[in-house]
């Protein structure tokens, strides 16, 4: 599911930067566990896990960890102490980075914002990011605390975008997962700089993966 490539383009875009190759879309409750209220940092990591099994040479066997999994890689690391294990404690970029080092030798990027205002300032590295490896980013803040991917970015004459695909989508009995469906309500979408949060210090994991480790062409 490349849930990103149905979201419209800007208007009166000059340059968009993408994430390349297939993916699974994790999200809220997606694999029967209620994680709603704490666990999008780990769904977007899930999401990015999905990415490089699907794209890095060598990976296509490694399954994506449950959030269970993900808490007893980062306490086996030492980096949680034990009882994270089992608990509601939610993670960020940093943790995102530990975890993709430990399993696929891919280490972490992270950049760091004080504020939304500061966005702009690191905007040509994430285009610089995707450009080069197509890789999602996972993006985290303080006061704004939900985790979201970062896939793709585009500008206008005047204006600058990230590609958001948000995992605080619940299904539930009456509603259905067809990606349509979800970019029509809004769970991937562009985002002007603007509607960032200028109260929250911003974290961004740009995972190091080299372009000759892609299967992509």
């Amino acid at each position: 599911m490349s849930l990103h490539l149905l979201v419209p383009p800007v208007r009166g875009v000059q340059e968009t930067s993408l994430v390349r190759g297939h993916y699974e879309y994790w999200h809220y409750v997606c694999d029967g566990v209620d994680d709603r209220g704490w666990g999008c940092g780990y769904r977007t990591l899930q999401t990015v896990i999905s990415w490089i099994v699907n794209n890095k040479k060598g990976s296509s066997e490694e399954p994506v960890p449950s959030i269970a999994e993900i808490q007893d890689i980062l306490v086996r690391m030492e980096d949680k102490p034990g009882g994270f294990s089992g608990s509601r404690e939610w993670i960020g970029s940093v943790e995102v980075a530990l975890v993709l080092d430990q399993l696929f030798d891919v280490p972490g990027r992270i950049v760091h914002t004080r504020s939304g205002r500061e966005l702009e300032e690191v905007f040509d590295k994430l285009k610089t990011h995707f450009d080069q490896t197509g890789c999602p980013v996972m993006m985290g803040g303080d006061l704004d605390a939900s985790s979201k991917g970062v896939f793709g970015t585009c500008q206008t004459s005047s204006e600058k975008y990230f590609l958001i695909v948000d995992p605080h989508f619940v299904k539930t009995d009456a509603c259905e997962t067809d990606s349509a469906d979800l970019v029509e309500a809004g769970w991937a979408k562009w985002v002007n700089l603007d509607g960032f949060s200028g109260s929250s210090f911003y974290n961004l994991c740009l995972p190091q993966i080299k372009s000759d480790a892609l299967n992509q062409e």
